[in-house]
């Protein structure tokens, strides 16, 4: 029996996070990230559920997302998923699960924790030991946020572009 879509309040950022099955690797190369973002611009623009920042791992992703209706982030990550298995699989050869789980998902409801929350995320490269500096990572949203770069995958958030403006 499938299960239920998980219900999130429209409009407030989440942060979520999806680990390959015991912590394997998700990307074995470059056309795998490329096609994961792809996959992703298409879901999240296909369920109204944008993107503000990101950081593709090795065995995971952290994504900040707003879903804008009850169940966007719900059925966004659900066909995100569902197309980057059968896409890694099928370029791989091999079957079966990928993901650990189903993906976290935290709200993420106040300004402070939303500051946090974007530099936890580009920073991550720099924690894991992948680079020593956040901009030569080049699965991020980091280059956007920090020199203003053309990034596929961003759709800005609202509160984010309040911080310069003082508002």
């Amino acid at each position: 029996m499938a299960r239920k879509l998980r219900k999130f309040v429209p409009g407030v950022p989440m942060h979520v996070i999806q680990r390959g099955n015991n912590r394997c690797p998700i990307f074995f190369g470059d056309d795998d990230r490329h096609r994961y973002l792809d996959f992703l611009i298409d879901t999240s623009d296909e369920h109204d559920c944008p993107v503000h920042c990101y950081v593709l791992m090795g065995n995971h992703v952290h994504l900040l997302m707003t879903p804008m209706r009850e169940h966007s982030l719900a059925k966004t990550m659900k066909l995100l998923n569902k197309r980057y298995v059968w896409h890694f699989n099928k370029l791989h050869e091999r079957t079966g699960g990928l993901w650990e789980g189903r993906y976290i998902a935290k709200h993420v409801d106040t300004e402070r924790y939303l500051r946090v929350c974007y530099q936890y995320i580009e920073l991550n490269p720099v924690r894991a030991g992948f680079c020593k500096r956040a901009r030569d990572h080049a699965w991020s949203s980091h280059r956007y946020h920090a020199y203003g770069e053309y990034d596929r995958v961003v759709t800005p958030h609202q509160k984010y572009l309040a911080l310069n403006s003082g508002v």
